[in-house]
């Protein structure tokens, strides 16, 4: 396969470096490693989306009319693995710049567009996604979470979990049963619901580093006016699948963000002695490190093979969940490579947060059992059961 790029797309390349040498400061990065529990560094990074949307950067992928560049896949491919190399912050919404925002450009009215998109370019608003629920995590199709139509409003009853920044945000793209007697696909709903709305609880839900990047969310009778309905009634899970769709276009991310975190571990081991060795010249961590430097490029062939098969107007989606389940057991195994080798001396250590951190990537973004399946019916041909 070649997976050299057109000229076109390195000068975007290059045009992106550029500005990132530019504009781009050692307080930000900084900061963006504290959003989690620092709301002053939440809003360094918020003010750093502003300045990228306001220089044409903030949201490549999207259509020139609402604030993007009207990037192809490969120019995104190359903006992730830019921006990633150069330790700029993720947008505070990147469930919205990626999921969200798309669906909404898809499904969503003239109003809807004119007056939501803008403002979340530039993390005015900022957004959540309610999909999950205590009972069906991975199995959006099964959540309980009732709209009742009453007049022109939605009266909303349920809860939703592991939900990300809803405790910062002003809008949720809250996904909902509407008709509880058809099939579990069909009677769904997607609702653009105001956080501020009366008979919304959100109560934060910290993880295993002690932060709470989550949340859970109550809705007790909540009103949604009929306007906030995104696309078909019933029809929330084409919604769905449409915003996931371009959650697993964002492959790039998998394999760069990997990448920088095995150049962090080799750069930490070089400066660090630990119990007066030098790690790098043991044996055993040096076969480590070359292991996962190359599943780190396998990682990378699947998901550009994941985005040539979306560009050919193929099935990627066999692929891109293939390339999920390797980053996530290979995240892991690079957290716990860290972890082993500073040994005690990382116990209170970034390695030591990673290797929590590290517990949920099995887990984010579709757990490895669905996506093993997805894999074996959409890549592999094979029967359901």
């Amino acid at each position: 396969m070649d997976f050299s790029l057109p000229a076109h797309v390195e000068e975007f390349r290059d045009e992106l470096r550029t500005w990132l040498a530019e504009h781009l400061t050692d307080d930000i990065v900084t900061a963006s490693k504290h959003i989690a529990d620092d709301p002053a560094a939440f809003e360094v990074v918020r003010d750093w989306n502003r300045t990228m949307a306001d220089a044409g950067w903030g949201a490549v992928s999207w259509p020139e009319e609402y604030g993007g560049r009207g990037a192809g896949p490969l120019e995104q491919l190359v903006y992730v693995e830019e921006t990633v190399r150069a330790r700029a912050p993720l947008p505070v919404n990147i469930i919205g710049l990626n999921n969200i925002g798309p669906a909404i450009m898809h499904y969503g009215t003239p109003e809807q567009k004119r007056t939501l998109l803008p403002r979340m370019v530039r993390a005015d608003d900022i957004w959540c996604q309610g999909m999950s629920e205590p009972d069906s995590g991975s199995d959006l199709a099964s959540l309980r979470t009732r709209a009742l139509r009453v007049g022109d409003e939605f009266v909303v009853t349920g809860q939703k979990i592991w939900t990300s920044l809803a405790q910062r945000a002003h809008w949720c793209q809250l996904f909902v049963r509407t008709d509880p007697a058809a099939p579990e696909h069909q009677g769904i709903s997607c609702l653009i619901v105001n956080m501020r709305r009366p008979g919304i609880q959100v109560r934060p839900l910290k993880t295993l580093t002690g932060e709470a990047e989550f949340a859970e969310i109550f809705l007790d009778e909540v009103r949604v006016p009929r306007t906030a309905l995104l696309g078909p009634v019933h029809q929330g899970w084409q919604v769905a699948t449409t915003t996931l769709g371009h959650e697993r276009a964002n492959a790039a991310r998998l394999y760069s963000e990997l990448q920088v975190r095995l150049d962090d571990l080799v750069a930490d081991l070089d400066e660090t002695g630990v119990d007066g060795h030098a790690p790098l010249d043991e044996p055993n961590t040096l076969h480590r490190l070359g292991e996962v430097a190359v599943r780190i490029a396998f990682l990378e062939d699947l998901c550009r093979r994941a985005v040539s098969a979306a560009m050919a107007g193929n099935d990627a989606i066999g692929s891109a969940s293939l390339a999920k389940t390797v980053w996530g057991e290979l995240g892991q195994d690079l957290a716990t490579l860290g972890f082993d080798v500073f040994g005690p001396h990382a116990a209170d250590g970034k390695w030591a947060k990673m290797r929590l951190a590290a517990r949920a990537l099995t887990i984010a973004g579709g757990t490895t059992q669905i996506n093993k399946n997805i894999t074996a019916t959409r890549a592999l041909g094979l029967p359901h059961r």
